[in-house]
């Protein structure tokens, strides 16, 4: 039995929660191992919409253990209204299989009320407000309270109370906001924790456990590699690490039991938020990404940036996921085009760069290089084998093949669970 990490190899919404929801399929589990609910994987099954912020996407296959592990930063009013929602809508009957890790840390009322002050306040990067970053600088402080911490009201009192003299000063003196009360939130937040203490566990126990008796565990990840906050476009990133080894620290795992990485990329490249973007088209091609994908943010509903797909970002990715295949999505929103560009190199200051630069500051000024490939009109979405496709989406898949050195091993081209070509199958 295998256990599979599934990353996104660009700037995130790349079409994880589909991915992730067919691979689910051949797991026992899925476990997810960082980000928050400022994350939105999308899916569409038997013609029903589904926007999965914290649970994750593979709970819509019936008797399959959904598990927020330890590295996720949890906003437990948005999780509870996930659960409910779900609920109403006849998945989750069996909520004994959602597991969440006791060590995982909460978003607090302040952490939201800093994030927003510090977007009005011209330290704007794009971020969505949810108060994930605040949330992750107080567990790197060691100041954070976790999801165990409310189930005991004394310690919770404690801990919050001490961090309001803190926020408290910072809210009012530097970002100009009001003060938070410590009692209006000891109140909220313990209610919380009666309502959800019944799934605290040591996940790290958990999944080891289900890995000794013989089970499959796949690991979701949320935003994607160019927004890892080690390995992306900083400070234009998210605040965990999204790449494939978040899933050992994120989880509890150690490497050795990770068995395959799958990263996940649109047949273009899109992002939302600030920060440089290459390839960017900022004319009616960019436009008509836009509309024919439905590019906007599944969290925050904002328009995404589209360009042409970026060879350098994927390898990137390759690179720093260990990556066994290309989950490759969207593919079907680019028929229609007469030409179709592969960016497969930067020109900046009269050099030739093949490698994504790390410096950020230089990719304003990057020229991207093309390769281009002849587009297609045929309509993909009845593409049920590699073979049915036209001769020029074929090439294209293989030239991208080709400069990353993988295989794309899943194909989509439609929103639906069954408008996907599998190549290769991870799980056998």
């Amino acid at each position: 039995m295998a256990n599979i990490v599934i990353v996104g190899a660009q700037w995130g919404d790349e079409g994880k929660g589909k991915v992730v929801d067919i691979y689910a399929y051949y797991a026992d589990a899925i476990v997810r191992y960082q980000g928050g609910n400022n994350a939105g994987h999308t899916l569409v099954v038997d013609g029903e919409k589904f926007v999965f912020h914290l649970i994750p996407s593979g709970i819509l296959h019936k008797g399959k253990y959904a598990v927020i592990g330890n590295g996720v930063v949890i906003d437990p009013e948005v999780l509870l209204e996930e659960i409910y929602s779900l609920k109403q809508r006849g998945y989750l009957e069996d909520d004994e299989k959602l597991v969440i890790s006791e060590t995982a840390h909460v978003i607090l009322p302040y952490h939201k009320a800093i994030d927003i002050a510090r977007e009005r306040s011209g330290r704007s990067i794009g971020t969505t407000g949810r108060g994930i970053g605040p949330a992750y600088e107080d567990k790197m402080a060691r100041v954070g309270i976790r999801m165990i911490d409310l189930t005991d009201e004394m310690i919770l009192r404690k801990k919050i109370v001490i961090n309001l003299q803190e926020k408290n000063y910072y809210l009012t003196n530097i970002l100009k906001e009001k003060p938070m009360d410590a009692e209006a939130i000891l109140e909220k937040y313990v209610s919380y924790g009666e309502k959800l203490k019944r799934h605290l566990a040591d996940t790290s126990i958990f999944i080891h456990n289900m890995i000794r008796r013989g089970y499959s565990i796949l690991f979701e990840g949320a935003q994607g590699t160019l927004l890892d906050v080690d390995h992306g476009t900083y400070p234009f990133v998210t605040s965990s690490n999204a790449v494939a080894g978040g899933a050992c620290s994120g989880a509890g795992i150690g490497p050795t039991l990770i068995d395959g990485v799958i990263g996940v990329s649109k047949a273009y490249t899109t992002r939302v938020g600030g920060g440089p973007f290459p390839t960017e088209l900022k004319d009616s091609v960019g436009e008509y990404l836009r509309k024919r994908g439905c590019e906007f943010g599944a969290t925050t509903g904002r328009p995404r940036r589209c360009g042409w797909l970026d060879i350098l970002v994927l390898k990137r990715a390759v690179r720093v996921n260990g990556l066994n295949g290309i989950a490759l999505t969207k593919l079907d929103i680019l028929s229609g085009l007469d030409v179709i560009k592969l960016c497969i190199a930067y020109r900046l200051e009269g050099k030739i760069l093949e490698e994504f630069p790390s410096r950020t500051e230089c990719l304003d000024n990057c020229e991207p290089i093309y390769e281009e490939i002849e587009g297609w009109k045929e309509d993909l979405s009845g593409c049920r084998d590699f073979n049915d496709l036209p001769s020029n989406a074929k090439r294209f898949i293989r030239r991208v093949e080709e400069y990353t050195g993988i295989d794309v091993c899943l194909i989509s081209v439609g929103p639906q669970r069954h408008q996907t070509i599998m190549m290769k199958n991870p799980f056998r």
